[in-house]
């Protein structure tokens, strides 16, 4: 989903509790990384990988000049084969210290972990390690379940249960422009790609000048 789609979302949603809640939890994102400067670790369940999140928070990073939005992909299967940025295994979350901020995305969530790992949320084995790394002082922060172990011990969480309007994969998108978007301001001179976008959008959606 590229800017345009995300701004024509956006106004769909307007003066919606989708858009304040999205946006606060990525102020909370935002404030934990640069604030803390300790890095970003992404994992998902072992039936659900946050792949394009992931590449959307690179892709926002770069765009805002906020470093700290580029996350660490932490997989379950991961093998010491596959490429670096690939390789990084669930050990990571046990090494996790206090400035770094952890996100964890699930497609839904139960009260028990037992539940959650046969409706493909988070299994004890990852909840134990988010324990860890929380005990450790990691920022925990949660996207997808509403209740549950993984709620209860986050810093922060956006709830997005089933049956809901929007998808998860479409919160994620809200999420990570919103990241960005709250980065520090450009300094002045310097417009933004995405300034430089709109206002050529402006210009090529707007009426001609009458004519005398």
């Amino acid at each position: 989903m590229d800017a345009v789609r995300v701004a024509l979302l956006r106004e769909v949603l307007a003066g919606t509790e989708w858009l304040r809640a999205t946006r606060r939890f990525a102020g909370a994102l935002r404030g934990s990384v640069v604030s803390h400067g300790g890095g970003l670790l992404l994992v998902g369940t072992t039936e659900y990988e946050p792949w394009h999140l992931a590449a959307h928070l690179v892709d926002e990073a770069a765009w805002s000049g906020t470093p700290e939005l580029a996350p660490t992909l932490v997989r379950h299967d991961a093998r010491p084969s596959d490429p670096a940025h690939l390789s990084v295994g669930l050990g990571r979350l046990a090494a996790a210290r206090r400035g770094e901020t952890l996100l964890v995305v699930s497609p839904w969530g139960s009260p028990r972990s037992s539940e959650c790992k046969s409706a493909g949320g988070p299994g004890a084995p990852l909840l134990e390690r988010v324990h860890d790394a929380r005990r450790a002082g990691a920022t925990v922060l949660s996207l997808g379940p509403d209740e549950g172990e993984l709620v209860t011990m986050s810093h922060e969480s956006l709830a997005v249960p089933q049956g809901t309007d929007l998808d998860l994969d479409t919160v994620q998108h809200l999420v990570s422009a919103a990241a960005g978007e709250n980065a520090v301001p450009t300094p002045r001179g310097r417009r933004r790609l995405r300034d430089r976008l709109s206002g050529l959008a402006e210009y090529l959606t707007a009426p001609p000048p009458a004519r005398w």
